[in-house]
């Protein structure tokens, strides 16, 4: 039997924090399933998925919280299953505009609203090249019960985008 782990660790960042982590995961025996890594103003941060075997997962994050001595903050946290509404079906949310405060906060909200789960999102602000301004971009995996029809939460994404200045395209995920 396996345990998956799922670790969040920020810190200051340096060459050699993952090869740290995934010493310390391979040592327990521990699969890296997946993560999201990234430098996020000079900070190293990260979530990561492990599946470790059932008797190694007290001593893996035993080691993992070893790495706090090398200024890391991690935290470990056994993953529970969720129940996935089997009907539910995948869209790809992708939006662009002039950065201003709210945009993320508007999106979401209308997201909640629906009862539609974000699986993953990426934003970024970008130099525009042809309009001199910080641009604001995000592509968002969602999770959309049966209740919502794409339709109509592509008709409410579109308003709501007028309202904030910005394009949204919403389809299928790309391989999907």
């Amino acid at each position: 039997m396996t345990t998956s782990l799922i670790l969040n660790v920020i810190g200051p960042d340096r060459p050699g924090l993952v090869n740290a982590i995934a010493d310390r995961a391979t040592a327990a025996g521990a699969n890296w399933l997946e993560s999201r890594l990234a430098n996020l103003a000079g900070q190293f941060a990260g979530i990561i998925h492990l599946q470790v075997p059932d008797n190694q997962a007290d001593a893996l994050t035993q080691a993992m919280h070893g790495l706090e001595t090398q200024g890391l903050q991690i935290s470990v946290t056994r993953a529970q299953s969720a129940a996935a509404d089997p009907a539910a079906r995948m869209l790809q949310l992708d939006l662009v505009g002039q950065d201003h405060p709210g945009i993320v906060k508007e999106i979401s909200h209308v997201l909640f609203t629906r009862g539609i789960s974000i699986d993953e999102l990426a934003t970024e602000c970008v130099e525009g090249s042809m309009s001199g301004g910080t641009l604001f971009r995000a592509t968002a995996r969602l999770h959309v019960p049966t209740s919502v029809s794409t339709e109509s939460l592509r008709e409410i994404l579109e308003s709501l985008a007028d309202d904030l200045m910005v394009d949204v395209e919403l389809d299928s995920p790309a391989g999907a």
